[in-house]
């Protein structure tokens, strides 16, 4: 049972990670021809478009990505109800739900970001993924490095941001329970 709890459950994570990651790549206008952005956006085509005629975006953001990412996390409630709890709670659902996606996107922030520190040791010369990881995460990291400038090569703005995100997700989750 507890098996296919966790594959359903993986499913729709993996799926609204990617769903959220377009929104935030909207978000910070990252390189809309960058491989990786061009493989998120065919992953989520296929329910944003239809979304967008109902959605339209606002002031920049992709409110249509956002509203999908709050769907699937309804799904994934309702989903995990009726498979693994005999019952389904709409207004359970939909709260959940909501909760998940916050989890999710604290969840994305905090693996961006370590897979950006990673790669800053690793790459050598130009990479896309680190390219479009760099313009996720730079809006965050810019501010921490007017106040803690690297130290000798070594940049601990990522390391601020990983505890401050710990922090606020900690915060966050006790304020919303």
């Amino acid at each position: 049972m507890n098996a296919m709890q966790f594959l359903v459950g993986i499913i729709f994570d993996l799926f609204l990670m990617v769903v959220l990651l377009r929104f935030w790549l909207q978000l910070v206008k990252a390189d809309f021809y960058n491989p990786l952005s061009q493989a998120v956006i065919k992953a989520t085509s296929f329910a944003v478009n239809p979304l967008r005629k109902l959605i339209p975006g606002l002031g920049g953001l992709d409110l249509a990505s956002l509203v999908l990412a709050l769907l699937v996390g309804f799904a994934k409630m309702s989903v995990l109800m009726l498979m693994f709890g005999g019952y389904w709670d709409a207004m359970q659902a939909a709260i959940s739900g909501a909760l998940t996606v916050v989890k999710e996107a604290f969840s994305l922030v905090f693996w961006v970001l370590v897979i950006r520190a990673i790669l800053s040791w690793v790459a050598q010369g130009y990479n896309p993924i680190a390219a479009v990881f760099d313009q996720l995460t730079e809006p965050m990291l810019r501010p921490i490095r007017k106040i803690i400038p690297p130290l000798g090569g070594l940049d601990l703005s990522i390391l601020v941001v990983l505890i401050g995100m710990q922090f606020l997700q900690i915060l966050v989750m006790d304020l919303l329970r």
